[in-house]
């Protein structure tokens, strides 16, 4: 049973970073569309899923909370700050997406909300990676970094690298959803912010070099952990490549498997821990009991229904966004 439930937040997680990413990329991308049409039709490539991505991350709180409870609760200690401030930056982007529509004089107020919630929540996302990578201060299993405990310059600097990371989710997907100058759009930014995230990881890995950070060692215990950069490496490749010959269907899957590739070797770094390198996912989870009540509630109708949902979602609105369709509105 525990096994289920890590298997089932490893797998929100990651479509929430996937999912949720590609629109917080979109709302980072907005601040530089060349006019309001360009705007319209970014909001209309992202307004029919971009409420339901954030489910998964609800999803994952809430598996994290009664299924492992330990972790939940020094987790919830050292990232307070960070997490009520990404909350509040979800909230002002939300709002922003649906205000900005019938403002006049104070569009380019929700326009600011919209493109700096969408960034602040992207970056409070990777500092905290950052700092689980760096290893959070715990004594006695209790965290003991006081406030601001967490931030430090490899913190901020994963903060920046996924919003990096969000962005080229972001332009992908709009090579996927839209046409004429968004799409280029899309594609002109492509190969720049492919590079840009591709010299954060190798900040990132020269960081933890430098700093002799333990999820390296893992690498030396697990070299079979090197066919997962390798994956990473040839959907690199590929991106190249469809970004060159311009085929539409290819360069969002080929980032989301740049991702994947990058969770999955993270999450083979921590293993067997879930909060490194303190808490193992066996010391972290709630009790047989808990997690048999759970399984039979959430495990076999919230999820599944959740994940149908998604599905089903996707397949709705699947193909390219055309504003002549809709009456203006995004929704």
């Amino acid at each position: 049973m525990i096994a289920f439930w890590a298997s089932a937040l490893a797998l929100s997680l990651l479509l929430y970073v996937v999912l949720d990413g590609f629109d917080l990329g979109v709302g980072m991308l907005f601040g530089i569309a060349p006019d309001e049409a360009a705007r319209r039709h970014m909001m209309q490539a992202i307004a029919p899923v971009w409420d339901g991505n954030e489910t998964w991350l609800v999803v994952a709180g809430t598996i994290l909370f009664g299924a492992f409870p330990a972790a939940y609760a020094l987790l919830l200690s050292a990232f307070y700050l960070p997490l009520l401030a990404m909350l509040a930056a979800l909230i002002l982007r939300g709002v922003a997406f649906e205000f900005r529509y019938k403002a006049r004089r104070l569009r380019r107020l929700w326009d600011a909300g919209f493109v700096g919630g969408s960034a602040f929540a992207a970056f409070a996302q990777g500092a905290a990676v950052g700092a689980l990578v760096e290893e959070l201060p715990i004594a006695n299993g209790q965290y003991a970094g006081g406030p601001f405990g967490w931030l430090s310059p490899f913190a901020v600097l994963c903060g920046f690298g996924l919003c990096l990371g969000y962005a080229l989710l972001g332009a992908a997907w709009l090579c996927n959803k839209t046409e004429a100058d968004v799409r280029d759009l899309g594609y002109r930014l492509l190969p720049r912010l492919l590079v840009g995230v591709l010299l954060f990881l190798a900040a990132a890995f020269a960081y933890a070099l430098a700093m002799n950070l333990r999820v390296l060692h893992r690498w030396f215990e697990r070299p079979e952990m090197l066919i997962l950069p390798l994956v990473g490496a040839a959907a690199c490749a590929g991106l190249v490549h469809a970004a060159r010959r311009r085929i539409d269907a290819l360069p969002f899957p080929l980032v989301a498997t740049i991702f994947a590739a990058a969770f999955a070797t993270l999450a083979a770094s921590f293993l067997p821990y879930m909060v490194p390198f303190t808490i193992t996912i066996e010391e972290a989870a709630a009790p047989p009991s808990s997690l048999s009540f759970l399984f039979w509630g959430a495990g076999v109708v919230v999820l599944p229904i959740t994940l149908i949902y998604t599905v089903v979602v996707y397949r709705v609105f699947k193909g390219k966004v055309d504003l002549s369709e809709h009456a203006g509105h995004y929704e």
